[in-house]
């Protein structure tokens, strides 16, 4: 960790020192409460990484805290940039591409912030991994934890998925269900101040992000998106944010290439939201997102914060982006419209980011011209409990053989009017 200097405030760029990580900026905190990012000697002096076998986070570690040689790692990164020709033509957009995190090995984006924050904690001495979580952050912390040698601790509550409740205590992890979030984050911050867990999860309010040491393991998603459009830069990158740690980590690698050259332009970054709390920020160009009223339960949990965070903010604003509010409805109609239409699979959240694509392409904000990337999070296996309750039951299959040779018989005349029967009974 040679190259950092220390931490430094994102809002007012005061300096910390290396191991201020667990902590917000205490200048900013009664007016704007903003988290600190990594503060490195110098760019250094390099040309875009030429095409290898070797596709994953860790071939761009000159830009990142810790060698490659201290990383540690399962194989994350090097996610396929994947074209969505029937929706983008459904859309109107010339070229509508998907970054499939779904691949990554808990099957989330959030590995590339856990494997970063934990090679980190080992090259520090860290003793123990703690992360406050009901779904990917905590299933990422336990397996890269696990891969590290060292013991992990989640602090979780009783409306996580049950699925990331098993992959997380898969990977060993010990997972305390505590009454109430606002519980969890005390527990933590119990163990963060008097026994030096390392956190890479937020553990305090008001929230201001991540550990920010694991948010840079998001820039790699910008530079991975660049080198697979050969150097060209989208005009949009859409990103489903609770707390706006991918958004930042993405805004910062945009940067980064633009810094040394590689490109020559920050693409518009927009905020898929649930409750709204950036959109009102920006409208009323504060920066302190407020606490939204929790109108209704959200089928994306893992974006269901009432309140994101200035990191959040100074990406949009850095990228003259925007933030769109997305519904329920426009959520589940997009996580079946990906599976049925493109054989993508995705978690409730990430179908967010189209949502949001659908109402800017509605407005003309997006053009028909325009190259737009959407982040997918996560994979649907995650939650299925959603998408589950959409599709009802399955067809029945009588057990006499020539009644079931004629259901075969309908459905091998027209499999498409067969099919959509099948969606209309689930809708009903």
């Amino acid at each position: 960790m040679d190259k950092v200097v220390g931490l430094k405030c994102l809002r007012c760029s005061a300096p910390y020192s290396r191991d201020h990580f667990a902590e917000d900026c205490p200048a900013c905190r009664s007016i704007a409460p903003s988290n600190l990012v990594v503060a490195y000697r110098s760019l250094p002096r390099l040309s875009p990484p030429k095409a290898s076998g070797d596709g994953g986070l860790w071939r761009y570690d000159e830009l990142l805290p810790v060698d490659r040689r201290h990383a540690v790692s399962l194989g994350e990164g090097g996610s396929p940039l994947l074209a969505l020709d029937r929706i983008g033509s459904k859309l109107g957009i010339g070229q509508l591409l998907a970054k499939d995190e779904t691949r990554n090995p808990t099957w989330s984006f959030k590995d590339r912030l856990a494997s970063v924050a934990i090679s980190v904690a080992k090259y520090m001495g860290a003793r123990i991994i703690v992360s406050s979580s009901t779904g990917n952050a905590g299933a990422a912390a336990a397996a890269y934890a696990a891969k590290a040698g060292l013991p992990c601790i989640i602090f979780t509550t009783g409306g996580a998925a049950g699925p990331l409740l098993v992959q997380m205590r898969a990977y060993g992890a010990i997972v305390l269900a505590v009454a109430s979030k606002a519980d969890r984050w005390t527990l933590m911050q119990h163990a963060v101040r008097q026994y030096g867990w390392f956190p890479t999860s937020p553990f305090f309010g008001p929230v201001v992000g991540s550990n920010p040491y694991g948010i840079e393991g998001y820039k790699t998603l910008a530079y991975e998106i660049v080198e697979s459009m050969d150097w060209q830069v989208p005009d949009y990158c859409v990103v489903p944010v609770c707390y706006g740690d991918a958004l930042i980590g993405m805004c910062r690698g945009f940067e980064d290439m633009r810094a040394l050259g590689w490109t020559n332009k920050v693409p518009r970054l927009v905020a898929a939201e649930i409750y709204g709390s950036l959109g009102a920020a920006l409208r009323d160009g504060t920066d302190v997102p407020g606490d939204m009223p929790l109108t209704h339960e959200t089928v994306a949990k893992s974006t269901s914060a009432t309140r994101s965070t200035f990191q959040a903010l100074a990406a949009i604003r850095t990228s003259a982006g925007k933030a769109i509010t997305v519904s329920n409805d426009g959520i589940m109609r997009w996580q079946k419209m990906l599976g049925e239409d493109e054989g993508l699979y995705v978690e409730p959240a990430s179908a967010g980011a189209l949502a949001a694509v659908e109402q800017l392409r509605a407005r003309n904000e997006i053009g028909s011209s325009d190259t737009v990337v959407a982040l997918l999070t996560a994979s649907g296996l995650k939650d299925t409990a959603a998408s589950a309750a959409m599709q009802g039951d399955l067809i029945p299959v009588p057990p006499d053989l020539d009644s079931a040779r004629t259901i075969l018989e309908h459905i091998n005349e027209m499999p498409d009017a067969f099919r959509a029967a099948s969606r209309t009974a689930e809708r009903s």
